[in-house]
């Protein structure tokens, strides 16, 4: 039988998606996923730290590497990065008129935001309550920062495997003179759909993955968390709010609220899928801020992205090298099949069940 006569499976056969947030293309190989590995295997020597480790800068009390002590806190806490990638004084690189040689101002505040005081729990594990209060926080330095900031990046790195160097739960927070190159290019596409269809992109695909019902991982009365269509990493995750809203700002206390169950509970299942501490890199994208505040961002839909590593295993990860880098994303499971994956996985952790929501909270939150 000829090749055009054979009926295309997307499981079996390879394909290209359009990511029309990106205007880019992602190629999918499901057939790949049959093939042996005899790749690198990553460690998963993972190991609870303690309750308070009195040498770990960001435990309350603790003196940190510029000498200043972190406070006592007892619930979140956010401080200037003693390291930080970006300074607001410093002063402008001179003009060029060279298009091969363009230069341009960069000035910034980075901060690092505790979730929790103790540093062995993880946001799959932490109280409801205790999520909720970082949500608030983030809400917190979203408006105060973004007074005077173009766009506030708020991102967690988890585990080693993403370079985190600290264990101890918590997140940065890096704000920006500038729109940074994944927003503007987001901006501008979500910026044509609206003027074409006067009606928000990502709330427009929240509508039609709901109705679709092939790669949603979890959703409530407020949010819906689903592997993107076009979604890189093999088991990436995007949370949409089922009501339009442009800025983490605009959430009411339920809407936090149930973020936070959602998020706890879209990490347990992360943690259950290979039994082990998941690693992931994760944020926000919302409207611009600063100077960005007086105008109007319609077009912009409020959503998280969790963006993990591992593919087979807890030590089997997916490297972005080679095709990937000099031609175009590439992946093998299909973003169907992992949500499928992770819609079956249980919603009480596989280490710590006594942490996980109860039934009746469940439905409470869920």
């Amino acid at each position: 039988m000829a090749n055009d006569q054979i009926i295309f499976n997307p499981t079996e056969h390879q394909h290209i998606r359009f990511n029309p947030l990106k205007d880019d293309w992602v190629l999918i190989s499901p057939h790949r996923m049959k093939r042996p590995w005899g790749g690198q295997l990553e460690s998963n020597n993972y190991e609870d730290p303690p309750e308070y480790d009195p040498h770990n800068p960001l435990c309350p009390g603790n003196v940190r590497a510029n000498g200043q002590v972190t406070p006592k806190y007892d619930q979140t806490y956010s401080f200037i990065n003693d390291f930080p990638a970006l300074l607001e004084n410093v002063p402008s690189p001179p003009e060029s008129d060279d298009e091969l040689f363009q230069i341009e101002s960069a000035k910034g505040t980075c901060k690092v935001m505790c979730f929790h005081p103790k540093s062995n729990v993880t946001i799959a594990i932490m109280k409801v309550s205790e999520i909720q209060e970082v949500i608030k926080q983030w809400i917190n330095e979203m408006m105060e920062l973004g007074k005077k900031w173009t766009w506030i990046q708020i991102f967690e790195n988890r585990g080693a495997l993403m370079g985190c160097s600290n264990a101890h739960p918590h997140c940065q927070i890096w704000s920006s003179s500038f729109l940074p190159n994944e927003p503007k290019i987001k901006d501008k596409n979500l910026k044509d759909y609206y003027n074409r269809h006067q009606s928000p992109m990502l709330f427009d695909y929240m509508k039609k993955e709901l109705g679709k019902r092939e790669r949603i991982v979890l959703h409530t009365v407020d949010w819906l968390v689903v592997v993107p269509y076009w979604a890189v990493w093999p088991y990436e995750t995007m949370i949409l709010p089922k009501r339009q809203l442009s800025r983490m700002q605009d959430l009411t206390d339920k809407e936090q609220c149930s973020l936070s169950a959602v998020m706890k509970v879209l990490c347990i299942k992360y943690d259950n899928l290979f039994k082990c501490s998941f690693p992931y890199s994760m944020g926000w994208h919302g409207a611009p801020t600063g100077p960005k505040l007086t105008e109007d961002c319609s077009h912009w839909t409020f959503h998280g992205i969790y963006l993990p590593p591992l593919l087979r295993s807890a030590t089997v990860k997916k490297h972005m090298v080679g095709y990937e880098l000099l031609a175009q994303t590439q992946r093998d499971l299909t973003p169907e099949q992992a949500a499928t994956t992770l819609r079956s996985l249980p919603s009480v952790h596989y280490n710590y069940p006594e942490t996980s929501l109860t039934q009746e909270e469940l439905t409470k939150y869920i």
